[in-house]
């Protein structure tokens, strides 16, 4: 089992800056690598056994399955998110040339352009133009524009990953997760932009040379998804995985889609907010009163009654919350947001039971949360629900303390909040 920090604090329970794979974009409330290690051995599979992920991210557990010899099938709502995911699972372009000498050619491309490239800024989104000096973002334009030519060559995609990566390291405001303030000044954490940019090309080249040391005859692969919907999950027969681990999203109010805003920004996927929430949010599970609404919340909890006595609680915790909005002046609709979010949970064990074989075990890393002090025991909730969707609930075990940085603040919770490891069996 994986150790429990005293703190809550520290990298034990966020993706790695440094470790192989993890480091080449740091996804805001990511899996921590050496957890899904850990917990990949608490699973006991042999080796070859495919183990599933329905909230795959950036392919933590993916990768983390990989290098433990096990096939790995995800699914991830978050489209740009799932690209990286992919990525990270894809062998070298054969017969290319090395990434860094593409990267270098990219850089010296850019540094002969910037001057030209100062003077085109206009077209940039408020926000991006906001976040850097004007030279910096002329030298991380120029690069973009590069890639999106055609010059990275069969390395498009990691080129791109490795400049994504680099805009929050050469900001000149404050952009660390899952907020971007562009009205706060800071100094940049890196200077050079295009050295950080070379930097992080470097690593994606090493932990790419590392991956093809592992096994070859592994089938490896993310799709972007919503994985409530069986069409996500066609690419891979009925019962056929041994294990799972995961982290479902979290009832904290946090937003996976704005807060990858500026990447989405810079790279153009999108201009607008209404267009990050029609497109980049569209498949995600309700987590966050941003997404939630009346008619949506009154369908879940309706749904929810048949789902056997764990309505009663979920009923009863919307009650709550509903009374403390409506006795504040600017309540958040937290009440919204919490039948949503259990029903669509729901509905993902439910294809889950389907994936995986009679036996075979889930493992979820999954935090409880009491916004405005009515507590939400999501844990033993999604224990509850999967125990009449052909599961069995064999474990319910506190991995480290969190919330400790509202504890002064009385409207937030008056109990320890804590991040817990579930264990379900697939019994049926």
């Amino acid at each position: 089992m994986p150790p429990t920090p005293a703190s809550g604090r520290g990298r034990k329970h966020g993706t790695s800056n440094t470790k192989p794979f993890d480091r080449w974009f740091r996804y805001p409330a990511g899996f921590a690598s050496d957890y899904v290690t850990s917990l990949l051995a608490h699973l006991e599979l042999s080796s070859g056994s495919l183990v599933v992920d329905p909230f795959a991210g950036s392919a933590v557990t993916g990768t983390a399955a990989r290098q433990a010899g096990h096939s790995f099938f995800g699914v991830e709502a978050h489209p740009v998110i799932a690209e990286l995911g992919q990525l990270k699972l894809r062998a070298a372009p054969p017969h290319a040339r090395p990434f860094t000498d593409v990267v270098k050619n990219l850089i010296a491309a850019a540094e002969s352009q910037a001057v030209v490239a100062e003077d085109r800024l206009d077209g940039e989104s408020d926000l991006v133009k906001r976040c850097f000096t004007k030279p910096v973002l002329a030298r991380l334009c120029s690069i973009r524009d590069l890639i999106q030519c055609g010059a990275a060559e069969e390395w498009h995609l990691h080129a791109k990953w490795a400049l994504l990566a680099t805009l929050r390291d050469v900001a000149s405001v404050r952009v660390g997760w899952p907020y971007q303030r562009p009205g706060s000044e800071r100094k940049p954490v890196y200077g050079d932009s295009m050295a950080r940019y070379l930097q992080r090309a470097s690593w994606i080249e090493e932990d790419i040379q590392q991956a093809a040391t592992f096994a070859t005859d592994l089938s490896l692969e993310v799709v972007n998804g919503d994985s409530r919907s069986s069409s996500s999950w066609v690419n891979i027969p009925e019962a056929s995985a041994q294990g799972c681990v995961s982290s479902p999203p979290y009832l904290n109010n946090f937003d996976y889609a704005d807060a990858t805003r500026l990447e989405l920004y810079f790279w153009g996927d999108v201009s607008s907010w209404s267009e990050m929430c029609n497109t980049v949010r569209a498949e995600m599970i309700t987590a966050t009163t941003q997404q939630s609404s009346v008619g949506a919340a009154k369908n879940a909890l309706s749904e929810l009654r048949g789902y056997g006595s764990v309505y009663k609680a979920i009923e009863d915790v919307v009650e709550k919350l509903s009374g403390e909005r409506v006795s504040r002046r600017r309540g958040k609709e937290y009440d919204r947001v919490v039948p949503d979010y259990f029903l669509a949970i729901a509905q993902v064990l439910s294809q889950l039971a389907k994936a995986m074989q009679p036996g075979a075990s889930a493992i979820w890393l999954v935090g409880d949360s009491a916004p405005y002090g009515v507590y939400i025991d999501t844990p033993r909730l999604i224990s509850e629900l999967a125990q009449g969707l052909g599961f069995s609930s064999e474990k319910d075990v506190v991995l480290r303390r969190r919330g400790q940085r509202w504890a002064s603040n009385a409207t937030r919770h008056d109990v320890e909040l804590s991040e817990r490891m579930i264990v379900l069996k697939k019994v049926h």
